[in-house]
């Protein structure tokens, strides 16, 4: 079972969503409050079933937010971001080397987020 970890950096509040193996499997970007940062949480809930946006092929089939988009960065990783329905990119994963990694980080956050627990990582 997944699990999101809130938990404080130098510079705000962020949350982790890991899967029940403690792989990060999605980061969100820095909330200036934990309030605002468990708002986030809720949108990957409300948002984690979106259809995948593949940036990766051409022609692009473009979706209507919320969606996840699935890109090649600049060292030709393959990464993903869900983006709310308002645009706003409320998670990213890391850069995997293959697509159908990058499409398992998706579907283990369409498995995981719905019934993930929250948890306040305690700072040191």
């Amino acid at each position: 079972m997944g699990k999101f970890v809130i938990k404080e950096t130098k510079t705000g509040i962020k949350f982790n969503l890991k899967a029940g193996n403690g792989e990060v499997i999605a980061t969100s970007e820095v909330y200036t409050t934990e309030a605002a940062c468990r708002k986030g949480i809720e949108s990957v809930r409300n948002n984690c079933a979106s259809p995948i946006e593949d940036q990766t092929v051409e022609p692009i089939e473009v979706q209507k937010h919320p969606k996840y988009e699935v890109y090649q960065d600049k060292a030709g990783e393959f990464r993903f971001r869900l983006k709310a329905r308002n645009g706003e990119i409320i998670a990213v994963g890391e850069g995997y080397k293959s697509k159908p990694s990058c499409l398992n980080g998706i579907d283990s956050i369409r498995r995981n987020a719905p019934d993930a627990a929250i948890v306040v990582e305690e700072a040191n």
